[in-house]
């Protein structure tokens, strides 16, 4: 059976396994599509990433039916989670976060490599020391 016409396409970005509806609410509600049937799922696709903030990209139809894909998390998440921090510096550039190293940079653009506009690891690297400078994070090689 043949989907609607797509009416809108959402993109969230929630920490894993914790989308409820008072979290999502405000910006799924007014679509009308079933927030518990929303959180349920990206609850279960994103359980084993916990901690992570994973966007989600929600394709809302006529009939209030939707179809949700998950990416890979986002950057900052990662860099978080590596550097051992709970946020980035509030002024990057002026004051340094934490550090991380070389290798744990890499071990982060591999992971972001589907999401990131090329397919050479050292390129890659290089975009993701660009974000983790703008953290506030120092590379140590």
């Amino acid at each position: 059976m043949a989907k609607n016409k797509v009416t809108r396409v959402v993109k969230l970005q929630v920490r894993a396994g914790e989308a409820s509806p008072a979290t999502v609410g405000k910006d799924l509600g007014p679509l009308g599509i079933n927030l518990m049937d929303f959180c349920r799922r990206y609850n279960a696709e994103t359980e084993g990433r916990r901690g992570f903030v994973v966007p989600a990209e929600i394709t809302v139809y006529e009939d209030r039916s939707f179809d949700l894909v998950t990416k890979m998390p986002t950057t900052a998440s990662l860099l978080r989670h590596a550097a051992g921090l709970q946020a980035g510096s509030p002024r990057p550039g002026h004051q340094d976060a934490g550090s991380i190293t070389r290798e744990a940079l890499r071990e982060v653009a591999r992971t972001k490599m589907p999401d990131l506009n090329t397919t050479d690891l050292a390129q890659a690297e290089k975009i993701i020391a660009g974000t983790a400078r703008s953290m506030g994070l120092v590379i140590k090689d």
